[in-house]
């Protein structure tokens, strides 16, 4: 009888732990969660002040279809006003211009013979 209780102790410390050990992972992702939408806002915040109210919707509208596109395009205009070498705002024909250059690389061409 005391080996059943006993196991039944270790049972419940080692499901306690469990338990605990979830809540913290989970407190951690949502604290993860949390930075990561800080992040986005103010990045965003900082695109707002960048582009034209045009050139950001473009680039809305081209991370529906190509995420990565668009946020290359993003790091760009950061690192340039980041860098001292953007002084106004980018607009919608700038936006497609970079969109193309940056498009253009990623061409993959295949010839069937």
């Amino acid at each position: 009888m005391s080996d059943d209780r006993e196991l039944e102790e270790i049972r419940k410390r080692r499901l306690q732990e469990l338990q605990r050990q979830a809540l913290e992972r989970q407190a951690m992702e949502e604290q993860q969660e949390a930075e990561r939408k800080a992040a986005e806002k103010e990045r965003l915040e900082i695109l707002r002040k960048l582009l034209t109210p045009e050139a950001l919707q473009r680039l809305s509208n081209v991370r529906l279809v190509r995420p990565e596109l668009a946020e290359n395009v993003e790091n760009q205009i950061i690192y340039l006003a980041q860098s001292g070498r953007l002084t106004r705002q980018i607009t919608d024909a700038e936006v497609k211009a970079l969109l193309a250059k940056l498009s253009e690389k990623r061409e993959i061409r295949i010839e069937r013979r």
